[in-house]
């Protein structure tokens, strides 16, 4: 959703409401969490401090950090890499694109790596068998020589590519395919539903699905999302080389090697200092209460050195809120139990091990502990959160402003070193020249 979002304003365009995701806004950068101590793959980290957009409420930050496993101690890969070839594929920003970031993919694989590539377009075929990941020339040999014609026969694809990660399956390794598309599938399975369905089957099998989005125009987001999520995996747009390095080089642990599956988050407000509350985002990925014990929904992945950053707006007690009346409960909610105690609010974690069925649960408190002096890492997430408000257009932004995002995330940059946040700095400056010229009135 970011490297789309900025697509568009880079082009001097206002991104549709809808492919705002926060959510995934919020995400895309890393934050500076410490790692993991103790016998879980992931640590905790909490933050409590003034909302910016309302001085009445404050906001919650909670932040996991995924264990960095050094990538000689990584397990080994068994992957394949599914490439799109169709007609559509052949402008420079998609077929080419792919090629150039994969070959960036292949300089991170080791001996015991094995890399296939199946390719489809009118019909869907191996253009290479399982190859050790360091015969490099090899692998890149073979993407070279793909070229971009027909029409889309994404259904066969798929169906062959996960058949040759079951034939190569790797033990306690990392098994997945790399699905490389602009997400226009027209032919092979049905319908998007039976697609979705036949992932949500596969992923049973162990193997695991990253989709890599490419182009524009007929970029089907929302679907490439719906994908990576039922085939237990993730999904990035790659709208140029430094996105592809970011996704397949800087992160090639968090977006490849699955630590913990299945995470849920699930908190518990103390009533006696909480009015109401709403989780910011995540409108296509909530959990209904009774699914967080329910070892059999389907949740997220936390992969190598991952960071996942969720935020709670809240109202406290005695603070009137034009929001709390009438709303439904994927918005504000009024908390349910009456508990005293200095504690804000109880986080829940439930997670999986990669090749588990079984949960395991941790409890973490949270007591009102209001910071005085907010750390980067909650400046630039509100910086993000208002942000992708305005862009959304949400009923939730208030006073939320792009002169407010601008100032936060400026004093948020820290060492920066790939320069994330420094360029969000200017896509807030883009965002609010377009929005001043289209007439809108969002400050």
């Amino acid at each position: 959703s970011y490297s789309n979002v900025r697509r568009y304003l880079n082009e001097g365009i206002l991104p549709p409401a809808g492919s705002v995701r926060i959510e995934e806004l919020i995400n895309y950068f890393h934050y500076d969490y410490p790692q993991p101590k103790g016998e879980h793959p992931f640590s905790i980290n909490t933050e409590l401090a003034e909302c910016p957009w309302n001085k009445n409420n404050k906001l919650a930050m909670i932040g996991l950090q995924g264990k960095r496993i050094p990538t000689e101690n990584l397990p080994a890969s068994n992957l394949v890499f599914l490439i799109d070839v169709s007609g559509s594929m052949e402008s420079e920003n998609k077929l080419p694109l792919v090629k150039s970031s994969l070959k960036l993919l292949i300089e991170q694989l080791r001996e015991q790596d094995r890399v296939s590539i199946v390719v489809y377009a009118g019909s869907a075929g191996l253009v290479l068998e399982p190859t050790p990941g360091d015969k490099k020339q090899k692998i890149r040999d073979a993407l070279e020589e793909l070229s971009a014609g027909g029409s889309t026969a994404g259904g066969q694809g798929i169906q062959l590519a996960y058949k040759v990660a079951k034939e190569n399956f790797a033990k306690n390794g990392n098994n997945r395919v790399i699905l490389c598309t602009d997400g226009d599938f027209n032919v092979g399975v049905s319908s998007d539903a039976a697609l979705v369905d036949m992932i949500a089957r596969e992923r049973e099998s162990g193997v695991y699905l990253t989709v890599l989005g490419y182009g524009m125009g007929n970029y089907k987001d929302n679907k490439m999302q719906q994908l990576a999520d039922k085939g237990n995996g993730n999904h990035a747009y790659i709208d140029n080389i430094d996105e592809a390095k970011k996704v397949l080089v800087n992160e090639f642990g968090g977006t490849l090697f699955t630590i913990a599956k299945d995470v849920k988050l699930q908190v518990e407000f103390n009533p006696a200092k909480v009015r109401a509350y709403r989780l910011v985002g995540y409108e296509n990925r909530m959990l209904q209460n009774e699914d967080f014990n329910n070892d059999k929904k389907d949740a997220g992945e936390i992969g190598s050195g991952h960071t996942v950053t969720a935020l709670y707006e809240i109202i406290p007690v005695g603070v009137e809120s034009e929001f709390i009346e009438g709303t439904d409960e994927l918005k504000y909610q009024r908390s349910a139990r009456n508990v005293s105690s200095d504690e804000m609010m109880t986080v829940k974690f439930r997670y999986k091990k990669p090749g588990g069925d079984k949960s395991l649960l941790i409890v973490h408190p949270v007591r009102e502990n209001i910071s005085q002096a907010a750390s980067d890492n909650f400046r630039l997430v509100t910086a993000v959160a208002q942000f992708g408000m305005l862009l959304s257009n949400s009923e939730f932004k208030q006073a939320s402003s792009f002169k407010s995002a601008q100032s936060l995330a400026s004093g948020a940059i820290g060492e920066d070193e790939e320069g994330y946040r420094t360029e969000f700095v200017a896509l807030i400056a883009k965002a609010r020249k377009l929005y001043s010229n289209d007439g809108v009135s969002r400050k």
